[in-house]
């Protein structure tokens, strides 16, 4: 009431300032007023703030011009400032708004303490960074709305959370802002298939840079990176991009982990940060991988190394290489652009002369006589790390191991066997075979081992199909 008052004698006349005047006198007990409203209960405990509207009026009391202008001589010693965000002199906001991140914790994206070395120039709190009353309001009242509960403008990652949002409300905008969600999107049940809606996601990015959703130059897409802190919210990325680049770079991550053997080949992040985590939980992978792996994808940057050496070392530990694990690697390496190297194709290449590849291949074809021979996989077992590691001082063992395993193939199996082999080793350099195998190639050996095994079971379908018909 002391505010109104005060209002009312430096603004004599304006009919906001009466009215809230004359509310406050008729009704000294506020707190029992509001109480009666049906809507009071949402807002308790939900650190709202409340304006009046005059009945007949479009915009709330604080927006009246005259109290604006008022205050804007009231805060700084009585001089207008600058907005940083707008660019126009205006109320600068003395605080800004609370914000909601992980944890219903509740902190500012401008914040400055009184006395403790943040002061400049004599200015106090949010004097040192000027806004704006409107853009403050504008800012924090969008925030607020994309980090809602059941909002889909939003996913979270470790201590992290995103928000996006396109330029536009049409067609392309919403449904590029629904595809996201369902990429990067955590909400959903974990026992839910988290690629249930990939395809439709790759349709929908297809679609827009092809032309066939139509955009506009000037159709953008934003992303905002944020991390809770004890003194105000820190923004740790920050994206601007033009809605067709934004679906090519989209569409770029799709082509780079289509892999063969994958029903759903366009895996969501969940599925990919479960591939090098033990035990398969997205939210155990390394502190700062998932971040770097969302960058990635929104900048069309090389895949994070650690994303690589985990996937690596996940495959060591458990003599398992499945379709994700071989996108994550194949994606990988074709990202880092090698022109030494050849590009990883998404299926089985016989003229891919990598020595890496070539030994994968080879393994695979010796892990898969034994299987025929015995059903059982303890080539794998006891020797698919040093073979990917230092092939020259197992293969010989192995190879021998081999040899003994196809005598109880019949002889068509055994000549296809021996004809694979053959063909393989008549690649690998004459000096025989590597080594040492640096973790780049060890990558290629696991995705050859992928690929060869694919080839067999592709074969096999067929065959059943043949059968069949």
């Amino acid at each position: 009431m002391q505010r109104v008052e005060e209002l009312k004698g430096h603004l004599p006349g304006n009919l906001t300032v009466e009215a809230i005047r004359a509310f406050y006198n008729r009704y000294p007990n506020i707190q029992k007023v509001v109480e009666r409203d049906a809507l009071w209960q949402e807002m308790v405990g939900s650190k709202k703030n409340i304006s009046f509207l005059l009945q007949g009026n479009t915009t709330i009391a604080a927006a009246d011009d005259d109290v604006i202008r008022y205050s804007s001589h009231q805060i700084g010693n009585g001089e207008a400032h600058v907005c940083l965000v707008t660019g126009v002199k205006g109320a600068t906001a003395r605080l800004h708004s609370k914000i909601p991140l992980q944890g219903n914790k509740f902190t500012s994206l401008v914040s400055f303490k009184d006395g403790k070395g943040y002061d400049s120039y004599g200015h106090s709190q949010g004097i040192n960074a000027p806004v704006s009353e409107e853009a403050e309001f504008a800012y924090s009242t969008a925030l607020n709305h994309m980090l809602d509960r059941n909002s889909r403008n939003k996913f979270q990652i470790g201590s992290r959370t995103f928000v996006f949002w396109a330029s536009n409300d049409d067609e392309a905008g919403r449904k590029t802002e629904e595809s996201i969600f369902d990429i990067f999107g955590f909400s959903d049940a974990e026992d839910d298939d988290p690629n249930a809606k990939i395809e439709q996601v790759r349709k929908v990015f297809k679609a827009i840079y092809s032309g066939e959703l139509n955009t506009s130059l000037d159709d953008k897409f934003y992303i905002l990176g944020l991390a809770p802190n004890a003194a105000r919210i820190a923004v740790v990325y920050w994206a601007e991009i033009p809605l067709k680049e934004f679906a090519e770079r989209i569409n770029r991550h799709f082509e780079d982990m289509e892999i063969t053997g994958a029903n759903k080949p366009y895996m969501a992040l969940r599925s990919i940060l479960g591939a090098v985590t033990l035990g398969g939980k997205a939210s155990d992978a390394t502190p700062n991988l998932p971040d770097a792996l969302v960058k990635s994808i929104f900048q069309g940057i090389p895949y994070p190394y650690t994303l690589f050496a985990e996937c690596i070392r996940r495959i060591r530990a458990e003599q398992s290489i499945y379709t994700t694990r071989a996108a994550i690697i194949k994606a990988y390496l074709n990202r880092l652009n090698n022109i030494n190297e050849q590009n990883i194709k998404v299926m089985l290449d016989k003229n891919n002369t990598n020595p890496g590849y070539l030994c994968g291949r080879l393994f695979a074809v010796l892990d898969k006589i034994q299987e025929d021979a015995n059903n059982q996989h303890t080539i794998r077992e006891r020797y698919m790390n040093s073979a990917s590691a230092t092939p020259s001082a197992v293969f010989a063992t192995i190879l021998n191991l081999s040899s003994h395993h196809s005598e109880k193939l019949n002889e068509g199996r055994n000549v296809f066997f021996d004809q694979l082999k053959q063909e393989i080793i008549d690649k690998i350099d004459a000096d025989g075979f590597p080594a040492h195998l640096d973790l780049q190639d060890q990558g290629r050996f696991f995705v050859g081992f992928y690929h060869q095994r694919q080839a067999f079971f592709t074969k096999n379908e067929k065959e059943e199909n043949n059968n069949n018909q």
